[in-house]
C-alpha cells in the first residue's frame, strides 16, 4: 500500500485501508475503486491522507497500535463522558460520573496492553477517521502517544495507567466551550482565545473531586498547556512546577494537534510535527522527552514515498526500532527514472544517505 494525499487521488485508484466515521462505522471499504464523487467527499470530510493499493507496494502491511474494537469503545466512552459534562443536570449525579470513571479505567488498561504489545513504532495515519467532533479522536490519539512516550521513559505500569487516564480526560473542559469558537475556521479574537484557555481550569475543577479519578488526571487537564519556560497557561508554571505527566502530555497534545486535520489548517506529516517539537525542545518541552518521543513514533510512516539525498526515491516499507528517521526504503527510482528491479535500502546501515523530501502525490519527479 502507498500513502497518498487526497488532493492527488484519481478515479479508479483502489482504496487500501477503510475509511471510518467517528462511530467507527465504515464509510468506504478497502478494495473499493474510488470515484470522483468519493474523492470529493473525502476532501470535504477533511481527510488529508489515505492508503491506496499499488503494484509496487502490494505486499506492505500496515499495523495499527490498537484494534478497531478498542478504538470504537474508547471513542464511545470519551463521547459519553464529555456529553455528561455538557449536561449539568446529569453531571450533578456523581454516581453517573463515577460509573464512567470505572469504565475509563478498563478502556485505558486495554489500550495500554495493546500499545505495550505493539512491536512497531507508533503511527496513527493508518487509522483514517472522518470525525464530527475533533475532541474525541484527539483525546484517544493523545492517550496512545502519551503511553508510547511514557513507556519509552520507563514509567511503571501504575504510572502509565494514571498517565493514560489523564491523557484521555485532558480536554474534558473543552466540552463547555461554545462550538462556534472551537470550530471557528479563522483566527480567534483575544476574547475567544481567553474562553478557549479556560478549558484547562474547567477540566481541573470537574475532575479533582470525582471518585476513582486520580488527582494526577485532574492535573493533566489543568497543566497540559503549561510550558517549560513559563510561557504556557493557565498559571504560567515553569520547569519542575509542572507535573511530570503534564510535561509528557504537552508533547503528545501538540504533536497530534499539528498532525491532524483542523478546520483552520491542513494536517502536517509526522516528520513536520517532530520539527515543531524540536523547535521547542529545551524551551517549551524537555529535550530528553522530545528525543524519547522521536524514538517511539514513526517519523516516516510505512507506505510514504521519500526522496533521498543521493537522488534516489522509494517507499518506506519497514521501521527500525528506536531510529524513526532511518527506516528501510524500497527503491524504485534513480534520478527520476523508474527502475524495474526494485531493491531495499536500510538507512540504519547507509549513514551517508538521508531523507530530504517526502512525496504524497504518487507521481515521479523528473
Amino acid at each position: 500500500m502507498r500513502l497518498i494525499s487526497t488532493n492527488y487521488l484519481q478515479e479508479n485508484m483502489t482504496l487500501g485501508k477503510s475509511i471510518f466515521n467517528e462511530k467507527w462505522q465504515v464509510l468506504i471499504s478497502e478494495g473499493v475503486p474510488l470515484t470522483k464523487r468519493m474523492i470529493d467527499r473525502l476532501i470535504d470530510l477533511g481527510i488529508t491522507y489515505v492508503y491506496i493499493e499499488d503494484p509496487q507496494t502490494d505486499d506492505i502491511e500496515i499495523h495499527e497500535p490498537i484494534s478497531e474494537r478498542s478504538r470504537r469503545e474508547a471513542i464511545e466512552t470519551i463521547q459519553e463522558t464529555f456529553d455528561i459534562v455538557k449536561d449539568e443536570r446529569r453531571l450533578a449525579k456523581t454516581f453517573v460520573f463515577d460509573r464512567l470513571a470505572k469504565k475509563f479505567s478498563i478502556v485505558v488498561r486495554d489500550i495500554l496492553s495493546q500499545v505495550k504489545s505493539h512491536k512497531d513504532v507508533i503511527s496513527l495515519l493508518a487509522d483514517v477517521c472522518a470525525y464530527d467532533n475533533y475532541i474525541f479522536t484527539h483525546s484517544l490519539n493523545v492517550t496512545i502517544y502519551s503511553l508510547a512516550l511514557g513507556m519509552e521513559l520507563n514509567l511503571s505500569y501504575r504510572q502509565l495507567e494514571e498517565l493514560g487516564m489523564g491523557a484521555m480526560l485532558h480536554d474534558v473542559g473543552k466540552r463547555v466551550v461554545p462550538s462556534e469558537i472551537l470550530s471557528k475556521p479563522g483566527k480567534l479574537t483575544n476574547d475567544e482565545f481567553d474562553v478557549i484557555k479556560k478549558h484547562a481550569e474547567d477540566g481541573f475543577s470537574l475532575l479533582r473531586h470525582v471518585p476513582n479519578i486520580p488527582l494526577t488526571a485532574a492535573h493533566c487537564a489543568y497543566q497540559h498547556h503549561e510550558r517549560l519556560d513559563g510561557s504556557g497557561y493557565p498559571r504560567g508554571l515553569a520547569g519542575a512546577d509542572i507535573h511530570y505527566y503534564s510535561r509528557i502530555l504537552a508533547i503528545a497534545d501538540v504533536y497530534d494537534a499539528v498532525t491532524s486535520n483542523r478546520v483552520y489548517r491542513k494536517a502536517m506529516l509526522p516528520q513536520e510535527g517532530l520539527e515543531i517539537l524540536y523547535a521547542g525542545a529545551g524551551t517549551k518541552f524537555e529535550i530528553h522527552m522530545v528525543e524519547a518521543f522521536r524514538r517511539a513514533i514513526a517519523a516516516y510512516p510505512v507506505g510514504l514515498t521519500v526522496r533521498l539525498s543521493d537522488g534516489r526515491r522509494g517507499v518506506v516499507i519497514r521501521q527500525n526500532p528506536g531510529l524513526s528517521d532511518r527506516p528501510v526504503i524500497r527503491i524504485f527510482d534513480h534520478d527520476g527514472k523508474i527502475i524495474e528491479a526494485t531493491y531495499e535500502l536500510d538507512l540504519k546501515d547507509e549513514l551517508a544517505v538521508v531523507i530530504v523530501e517526502t512525496d504524497t502525490s504518487l507521481m515521479s519527479k523528473k
